[in-house]
């Protein structure tokens, strides 16, 4: 498993806002668990890992998109592909990547092969990323808004005309779009990021390392964005689980390290779904009672999908 960012994980230090009031309460009936194949992990041995994670019962399967590793449309692909009712989220597609009307045919593309399957995260991209492939944008907040607007527009059908600061589309409408667009929420996390997504984006995902008071902040910002009921939160966390919680710490340590040095806070500040199955369990419990509809483990050690299983059963699933 590899420490270092994500493609979108930004810190929420000084934004802790206290939302409770305003956000709806998930139990676990309700609160999806998902399941990250890691970007290290090979792309050959994707399509047997989401099939044994379905065959467990969990609800998601994503993938990512980092400069160097997999493709995230393609690997969305192999997994629906893989799968019979897996949810597959993309987490993320960085904007600066692809023109909108490109990500919006691949897209339209999975959602009419795989209807109500897929998920469709867009997000700034790292900016060092983008600036060794020549595709920084002049605003990232401007590119990410056109980017997220258009493709939710393309994907309803719509015949699209805009001259933005960073994206322009003459005229362009998708031949086939899909009966039921798929959900694009944004993979951001910073204050001003947080209520572009609540006013643009069908939901928030939020990077590795951010613990229930953060995900409180961040919906409350979407929620100042403008987003309503139906603006869905993903958490993704860090996970190992064992019956040695130490030994499932120290296996976490590179990730945690890595993550605290990138937000800027103590690894001890760098929340994670660990320990006994339980105390995981637990931990996600957190996660949910502070407002977020889909928790996404990150697992790492050895068997993940053995890991994945303990956890749900100590969730009862």
């Amino acid at each position: 498993m590899a420490s270092g960012p994500v493609t979108f994980a930004f810190t929420l230090t000084g934004v802790l806002i206290n939302c409770r009031a305003h956000h709806r309460f998930r139990s676990m009936t309700t609160v999806r668990i998902g399941v990250m194949y890691d970007r290290d992990w090979a792309p050959e041995g994707l399509p047997g890992f989401a099939r044994e994670a379905e065959a467990l019962g969990v609800d998601d399967l994503w993938v990512v998109e980092d400069l160097g590793w997999n493709g995230g449309v393609s690997a969305a692909a192999v997994a629906l592909g893989a799968t019979e009712r897996l949810r597959v989220g993309i987490g993320i597609t960085p904007a600066p990547l692809r023109s909108p009307a490109l990500l919006a045919m691949e897209l339209a593309t999975l959602a009419r092969v795989f209807p109500g399957r897929l998920v469709a995260g867009i997000g700034h991209g790292v900016r060092e990323w983008m600036v060794a492939v020549g595709a920084a944008p002049r605003s990232p907040l401007a590119l990410l808004e056109e980017t997220i607007g258009s493709v939710r527009a393309l994907l309803r059908g719509e015949r699209v005309e805009l001259e933005g600061r960073e994206v322009r589309l003459d005229g362009v409408r998708l031949v086939h779009p899909p009966v039921e667009p798929p959900p694009v929420v944004a993979g951001v996390v910073r204050p001003r990021s947080l209520e572009l997504s609540g006013r643009v984006a069908d939901g928030t995902v939020i990077a590795e390392g951010h613990g229930p008071r953060e995900v409180e902040s961040a919906r409350a910002l979407a929620g100042k964005g403008g987003a309503g009921p139906g603006h869905t939160l993903t958490v993704l966390a860090f996970c190992c689980v064992g019956d040695d919680p130490q030994q499932a710490e120290e296996t976490l340590r590179p990730q945690v390290e890595g993550q605290a040095a990138w937000l800027g806070r103590p690894a001890e500040q760098v929340f994670t779904v660990s320990g006994r199955a339980g105390e995981a369990a637990d931990r996600i419990r957190e996660l949910a009672a502070a407002g977020a509809d889909t928790v996404v483990l990150r697992v790492a050690g050895a068997e993940p999908l053995q890991q994945l299983g303990r956890v749900l059963r100590a969730l009862g699933r």
